[in-house]
């Protein structure tokens, strides 16, 4: 199953809940940031960044620490290649994992696996960062300079 869309104005809602009277609460979503270099001029709150270059060799461990959250969102700059991408190969790898063999068997063994909704941030960073990029209840270490053309 491919990744979902969401908008920036969900994640916003989403990333403002209240944990004390909202389902759904910042710890039932994570948000993997994974631009490289253009990583910096700030980054979405509480965002974890593996960049796309280094993505597939950090996928085991990504999905060890993530395997339990339900849902997880994807981004890069703009959510057109590596954002989508990394957010397929994810699902490919949680999807690949989901049987295994025994070591002292030729039996498969079938993992229950987590229902994990995965999305990717439509517009990526840069659209995020036109309009939230100022917010600091949404958006840490925001560089207004270097987002001036973009």
């Amino acid at each position: 199953m491919p990744p979902k869309i969401i908008d920036k104005h969900t994640l916003k809602t989403w990333l403002l809940a209240d944990p004390a009277t909202d389902a759904f609460r910042p710890s039932s979503f994570a948000i993997i940031d994974v631009r490289d270099d253009d990583y910096i001029g700030g980054h979405i709150k509480t965002s974890r960044h593996h960049p796309s270059s280094s993505f597939s060799v950090g996928l085991p461990y990504l999905h060890a620490e993530l395997q339990e959250v339900p849902v997880l969102v994807f981004h890069c700059a703009l959510s057109q290649q590596r954002g989508p991408a990394a957010a397929n190969m994810y699902i490919r790898y949680k999807d690949m994992i989901g049987s295994y063999k025994t070591p002292d068997s030729e039996d498969t063994v079938q993992k229950t696996p987590t229902e994990q909704a995965v999305y990717v941030l439509r517009g990526g960073f840069t659209e995020w960062q036109r309009e939230f990029g100022k917010d600091e209840r949404l958006t840490d270490a925001y560089d207004e300079g270097y987002w001036k053309y973009f």
